[in-house]
């Protein structure tokens, strides 16, 4: 079975290779670890691990296929509301993996900048200062983005950039006339990134749950029943395919 699986999966890269359609941006929702983590009986600690190991697979199947910007949305703010063993768990996670992948001679090697998006005041100190020194040492890298979404939420993200704009008018430095879309934009924390095209959800939830509200406005939505943990390259060739099959009208 499992050399069947790879001949299927191999057609399935060279015909989603073949088109020229591919996202320029896509993002994706981690969901799922806890279920995920349940299902393979590990402890949720093991699933975390698991799941941050399919995260760097999956953004070398993104390199692979030459798409620019992956937006991963790690952590929202309302997770911050979950017990503290959770959010150990996840914060000491992330410290290591924000090392690791800033370190990578993969990020280096291809070109990756790293940034980072959300309430990142919330966060610990020690997790600001490697997300600091991450963006710092690959700021210049053009090739291709890591938008990692940490202690994020669409709304909360919306009303940080009307604030900033209320205060240019405010101040007497912008007229409420001259406010644009293109204006709304670089003032989000995507500022200079393309929309997305693409969103990617695991776990069987039919939702987007606030992410990218504003840059998913014409992106394409997929929605996968596996568990992050468990998501291997073959669903996110699936859902590349999906994209390329559909005929993205704009609103039009």
């Amino acid at each position: 079975m499992n050399f069947v699986y790879k001949i299927y999966e191999s057609r399935l890269k060279k015909r989603v290779k073949k088109t020229n359609n591919m996202p320029r941006h896509i993002g994706l929702i981690l969901d799922g670890n806890r279920r995920g983590s349940q299902k393979i009986g590990v402890p949720l600690k093991t699933g975390y691990s698991i799941g941050a190991q399919v995260l760097e697979n999956v953004l070398e199947w993104s390199w692979d296929l030459g798409i620019e910007v992956v937006s991963l949305w790690v952590m929202s703010t309302h997770n911050l509301d979950r017990n503290e063993e959770d959010k150990e768990n996840i914060f000491s996670l992330a410290k290591d993996y924000i090392i690791k992948l800033r370190e990578d001679p993969r990020i280096h090697k291809r070109g990756v900048q790293i940034r980072f998006s959300g309430e990142l005041y919330l966060l610990d100190e020690d997790i600001q200062k490697e997300i600091t020194i991450a963006e710092k040492v690959t700021e210049k890298y053009e090739n291709h983005v890591i938008n990692v979404c940490f202690a994020y939420g669409g709304r909360e993200e919306l009303v940080h950039a009307t604030k900033k704009i209320a205060r240019q008018v405010k101040d007497g430095n912008l007229d409420p006339d001259e406010i644009s879309e293109e204006m709304i934009s670089s003032y989000l924390y995507t500022s200079g990134l393309p929309d997305a095209d693409l969103i990617i959800r695991t776990s069987g939830e039919i939702r987007i749950g606030g992410f990218l509200l504003w840059q998913a406005f014409y992106a394409e939505l997929y929605f996968t029943d596996i568990y992050w943990p468990l998501f291997r390259e073959i669903d996110f060739l699936r859902a590349i395919r999906s994209y390329q099959q559909r005929s993205r009208r704009f609103g039009k």
